[in-house]
């Protein structure tokens, strides 16, 4: 049979682990809440960026398009081939 008091002891060490481990997830959780706003205002400028990033990108492949068109009926000097940027 175990001792009671033995027993009460790991549980009450047990409780205290708990407690502590509750109280860093609710600091960690008060934290998120303090930074959640600013990652949200965030996107919406990534998102500006992004689109703009898009856009400079979707630009030379169009250019690449006229400049076959261009060089497939004669007209002109042969094109260069157009490189995309490349990204980290």
């Amino acid at each position: 049979m175990k001792d009671i008091h033995e027993v009460l002891r790991r549980k009450q060490a047990r409780y205290a682990e708990l407690a502590k481990q509750i109280e860093m997830l609710q600091q960690a959780a008060e934290k998120l809440r303090e930074v959640a706003p600013l990652l949200t205002e965030n996107d919406d400028d990534d998102s500006a960026i992004l689109a703009e990033v898009d856009d400079d990108v979707v630009q030379p492949s169009a250019t690449a398009a006229k400049a076959a068109a261009a060089s497939s009926t004669g007209q002109g000097a042969p094109a260069k081939p157009v490189r995309a940027p490349r990204w980290p």
